[in-house]
């Protein structure tokens, strides 16, 4: 698309801010993104690489940026890896990227991808807690489910995939222990004290006592409280998706990422996802949803049009995306993000094109735009991903009860 659907009525007040984040993924999300000039492909594996990705999203006032990451090689086959040297292979560790790139931001949010299928709960709550420490409240995670028996093999869990619906279900007790596991210790359960001799209060650390069907977990965590309380909790679903992927969303996250192709889709979307979360009893709690967006952006359309198109000549075949695929100037794409708002989306997801080019496009050009418009925020307004995001920080589960 090269430019903004019709307009339509918005749902919410025009004045409240819209909420962006971008999600980064070696050199972009086409494909021949690492063979432009300004790549840096020698650098993908290196530390600075995501850290200025990262600081130029946090330049453009950006609420978070997300880190893919998988437990197989990125391939264009559903079967397993294909074979390919043409294309980007390969990604550090989407957690540990974010802790080292946590010391050198201080404002943007830092959401790596986890995959449940196949991680145990209490490893990925202390990676989170200690990301959430180390960024001084900044974390979250994106929790994923795997379903190639390719990837299954790395693992020797288990012989097959599961079903679609086990496999969410899964997912959603993953999330369930992790909460509990970040609620195990009080918020004062450290004291500190150097002339008592006294560290830590053991009365204030809790068993979580999580009994499943697929995990059963005593606890308490070995990590202190994160300073949010509770980490941003994201999950994404595909146009193929829906139904399993969408009550994920509903029961599990404060953050949904849905991939839709319009706004009638996006309406679509958040309805099914907000009915869900009514049935579940959950719908005083707010939950934002984000439309992932790939994005190619330029001073014209012909212009962005021709630079997928050249990109697309050198993959050797069109691009194309389980999201909508945006291409054309800061205003077009602007005038987008306003029309699907109306949908009941509290904001977007960008994957750049090609980060080198893409990233500073919308950091440099979008964001003046809404700003001009009045819908996206001139300086950061608080110092954690929470609070960025209008979440409060929730009180301990365990505080009141008693000790492990």
């Amino acid at each position: 698309m090269s430019s903004s659907p019709p307009a339509s009525g918005f749902t919410s007040a025009s004045s409240e801010s819209l909420h962006l984040a971008v999600a980064l993924d070696g050199a972009g999300w086409h494909p021949a993104a690492w063979r432009e000039p300004d790549a840096r492909p020698g650098e993908l594996f290196t530390a600075r690489y995501w850290a200025d990705a990262v600081a130029e999203a946090e330049a453009g006032l950006l609420d978070f940026v997300t880190f893919e990451d998988s437990l197989a090689l990125q391939s264009s086959s559903a079967d397993g890896p294909d074979g390919r040297t043409d294309q980007v292979r390969g990604r550090l560790d989407a957690v540990l990227t974010a802790a080292r790139v946590a010391p050198l931001t201080r404002h943007i949010g830092l959401v790596p991808a986890v995959t449940a299928t196949h991680t145990e709960p209490f490893h990925i709550s202390k990676a989170i807690a200690t990301l959430d420490h180390v960024s001084r409240g900044r974390a979250g995670l994106r929790i994923q489910v795997s379903q190639p028996a390719y990837e299954a093999r790395h693992f020797g869990r288990r012989a097959v995939p599961l079903p679609d619906t086990e496999s969410y279900q899964e997912a959603a007790d993953h999330i369930e222990v992790i909460r509990r596991l970040w609620d195990s210790w009080d918020d004062d359960a450290e004291i500190r004290d150097v002339a008592t001799g006294r560290f830590i209060d053991r009365d204030k650390l809790h068993y979580i006592d999580f009994e499943g069907r697929h995990f059963s977990v005593r606890g308490p965590s070995i990590t202190p409280r994160p300073p949010q309380g509770q980490p941003v909790v994201s999950a994404a679903t595909t146009a193929a998706g829906g139904g399993a992927a969408y009550g994920l969303i509903a029961r599990s996250a404060d953050v949904g990422y849905i991939a839709v192709a319009d706004a009638d889709g996006a309406r679509a979307a958040v309805t099914e996802i907000r009915q869900a979360r009514e049935s579940a009893g959950l719908s005083a709690q707010p939950l934002h949803l984000f439309a992932d967006l790939t994005v190619f952006l330029d001073e014209d359309a012909p212009a962005a049009d021709a630079r997928r198109s050249r990109l697309d000549a050198l993959a050797g075949a069109p691009y194309s995306s389980d999201t909508a695929v945006f291409a054309g100037t800061a205003a077009q794409l602007a005038d987008l993000l306003q029309d699907w708002r109306t949908a009941g989306l509290s904001g977007f997801r960008l994957r750049p094109g090609a980060l080198a080019h893409d990233l500073p496009a919308i950091t440099r050009g979008l964001v003046p735009e809404l700003q001009r418009r009045g819908v996206f925020r001139r300086a950061y307004e608080a110092d954690t991903l929470r609070g960025l995001l209008g979440l409060e920080r929730p009180a301990g589960r365990y505080a009141a009860h008693p000790a492990a």
